[in-house]
């Protein structure tokens, strides 16, 4: 392990000796660190919660379906899936996706909420 010590002449901070008072000093440290980060979680969970409340989608917007107009237009033109994908600056993968009708998450989940009826 590695010890570095921190010496602070002007706070009455010194951890270069194994002394109980500098172990002590190092652990209250830590310990505010520790709570401080718990506090910022804290407000940042109560934040993401309350903006779920308001109905704020959170996460990145769903582009794929936005595209598939393009996509299916390039398709039918004769391009293949590499050449779309470079053409529209999109990964093969969500080529691939679109061509072969795959639903997102995010699509299938509200198709599966208007046949059970629960969308507002």
């Amino acid at each position: 392990m590695l010890r570095v010590p921190l010496i602070c002449t002007s706070q009455g901070i010194d951890t270069s000796n194994d002394n109980p008072c500098a172990k002590f000093q190092l652990d209250v440290l830590a310990a505010v660190a520790e709570f401080e980060c718990s506090i910022i979680k804290e407000r940042v969970n109560s934040g993401l919660a309350a903006a779920k409340a308001r109905g704020i989608r959170l996460g990145r917007p769903a582009t794929l379906q936005k595209r598939a107009g393009e996509i299916m237009a390039l398709k039918k033109h004769g391009l293949g899936v590499r050449a779309i994908s470079r053409e529209l600056g999109m990964a093969v993968s969500s080529v691939h996706s679109v061509l072969a009708g795959k639903k997102t998450k995010r699509t299938r989940l509200a198709s599966r909420l208007k046949r059970t009826n629960l969308t507002t």
